[in-house]
């Protein structure tokens, strides 16, 4: 008999947002709660003009379309509330407020309802009521700064702030406040922000640079490309490949499986003053074999060597299938459908 999911019975209220709350009530979903998300009658979606049926975030919740603004509207979003275990928003400080919806009196009408917050900004400071997006967060956090070339900070994506920093603090919280509820039987709020999350995850690199073992030039350090072991390399047919060998003994097999192994020293993997002409062996070599040669070859060795794949071609992967990592994706392409997520499943 399968079990059933760990959040099966669990009510999930998700005031309309784009990005990182829809993320956040997905996963729920995927573990099993029924979201019901409640959006304004013109109801905008993913906001960047994806038809509806593409929209994978709000995939398989249950909606209901309201005004807020309006006192009918209120009602119906009360009603829901009375049986829900779970509020998720994302509106700037003080909307909640001004709706007549402040977490307090929530609590005080609902008191088992976990109400999940999260701004751009934060509630404090010159920004909070500023527009924002995962780039600007990233930018005030550090974390823009950091990636990419010596030239210029390169954006990547909006899967750090948005959904690995904001979405995943909030989901933290939240799950972490369902376990206090089952102790102390009452509800509480937890609040956090895109920002927050994403400072949240830099907690190594502020402690690589009190070690005095990461600087803060952009493209010269351990884990951004600097290093000849731990960065990206173009092949004979202008797609790349990733090489992660950090540890000697993968460094050892990187060596064997690109045949370098008797000219390169793998004593010399930390010294700095190799690493140029390191690179440029390196380079050269990659540059012999298409992409996917390089990957069969690597098969072999434990040398921390990967195809870079675009999304397509991942969708695809057999590894990937193998783990059933992609359910029913529709794709850019009307005639290709292709796998997705399993935890997203509808």
């Amino acid at each position: 008999m399968t079990p059933s999911p760990p959040l099966s019975g669990l009510k999930v209220v998700e005031l309309h947002a784009i990005g990182p709350v829809p993320f956040a009530g997905q996963l729920l979903r995927s573990l099993g709660a029924d979201v019901l998300r409640v959006s304004p009658p013109n109801d905008p979606g993913l906001g960047v003009g994806v038809a509806p049926e593409y929209d994978l975030l709000n995939r398989g919740k249950r909606k209901l379309s309201v005004d807020l603004k309006q006192a009918d509207g209120l009602a119906a979003l009360r009603r829901e509330l009375a049986d829900a275990d779970v509020l998720l928003e994302g509106f700037r400080p003080g909307v909640l407020e001004r709706l007549g919806l402040a977490p307090a009196a929530l609590l005080d009408a609902y008191p088992r309802l976990v109400v999940g917050r999260l701004s751009g900004w934060g509630h404090a400071g010159e920004l909070a009521e500023r527009a924002g997006h995962d780039i600007n967060y990233l930018a005030l956090s550090g974390v823009l700064n950091s990636i990419g070339t010596r030239e210029a900070p390169v954006p990547p994506l909006n899967l750090v702030a948005d959904f690995g920093g904001g979405a995943m603090h909030l989901l933290v919280g939240v799950l972490a406040k369902l376990v206090q509820r089952s102790i102390a039987q009452r509800g509480g709020v937890v609040e956090t922000s895109i920002l927050a999350g994403t400072v949240g995850l830099t907690p190594m690199v502020y402690g690589l640079l009190a070690g005095r073992i990461w600087n803060l030039e952009r493209a010269n350090n351990l884990l951004d490309g600097a290093m000849p072991f731990y960065r990206v390399y173009r092949c004979a047919d202008g797609r790349f490949v990733a090489v992660g060998a950090l540890e000697p003994k993968f460094y050892a097999q990187l060596l064997a499986v690109t045949g370098l192994d008797g000219e390169l020293d793998p004593r010399d993997q930390y010294r700095p003053a190799t690493w140029p002409a390191t690179i440029e062996r390196f380079a050269a070599r990659f540059a012999t074999r298409s992409r996917d040669d390089w990957a069969q070859a690597a098969l072999a060795h434990d040398a921390c060597l990967s195809p870079v794949l675009d999304f397509a071609e991942a969708a695809r992967h057999p590894h990937n299938l193998a783990n059933r990592l992609y359910r029913d994706q529709p794709f850019a392409q009307p005639s290709e459908v292709i796998e997705f997520d399993r935890h997203l499943r509808a």
